[in-house]
């Protein structure tokens, strides 16, 4: 029996092209896979994001990387003292702010609270609250105002240089995109993000 060289060739070329083939639909595959993946967990899971700004200082710094969950609020509403992540208000996008613009403030007031600055001390319900966390005391006063339901009261750490609510009045619950928890850079400041207020 003889072997015909160029047929073997031939067979040779075609199981490596078929080989090569197979490899690329199955990178192609995985790389799909990734793509469903990473939209799924970024759209309601978590995604990362960005301190643009020092109105959260010293809290947040300027240039810090973020996780933001957005899992939680699928069972809770946000909590007074937690750190969110939001779409402007209609009163900021009518300033020019971009609806992707995203802020990042502390909540100080849900629904129904009453929040008040007097002589450099927020007030919550006519209690004083112990702000640990913040730059310095706000430099100005803020009449007593009521939370309506499905608002929040969000303020700036950095009391004196931020664009909040004591500006703008209340932010909406449905413009929250998540709940700030953990900070992976800068390296020195790695660590779960303070979320209390006392």
């Amino acid at each position: 029996m003889t072997i015909d060289p160029e047929k073997e060739q031939s067979n040779s070329s075609s199981n490596t092209n078929n080989s090569i083939w197979q490899t690329v639909w199955e990178n192609v595959q995985i790389l799909v896979i990734a793509v469903i993946l990473a939209f799924i967990i970024r759209t309601f899971i978590a995604e990362p994001r960005y301190i643009p700004s020092e109105s959260m200082s010293p809290t947040l710094e300027t240039g810090d990387r973020l996780v933001v969950e957005k899992v939680s609020y699928y069972f809770h509403p946000p909590q007074t003292g937690d750190i969110i992540v939001f779409e402007p208000p209609t009163q900021l996008q009518m300033q020019g702010y971009e609806k992707e613009q995203a802020f990042i403030k502390r909540i100080i007031g849900t629904g129904g609270d009453i929040v008040a600055v007097e002589n450099g001390i927020v007030y919550v319900n006519n209690t004083p609250l112990e702000e640990n966390y913040i730059l310095e005391s706000p430099n100005y006063n803020l009449d007593s105002v009521q939370v309506p339901e499905g608002y929040l009261f969000v303020m700036g750490d950095n009391r004196n240089n931020s664009n909040d609510s004591h500006i703008w009045g209340f932010l909406p619950e449905k413009n929250v995109i998540g709940h700030a928890i953990f900070r992976f850079f800068p390296w020195p400041r790695i660590g779960s993000i303070l979320s209390t207020i006392n």
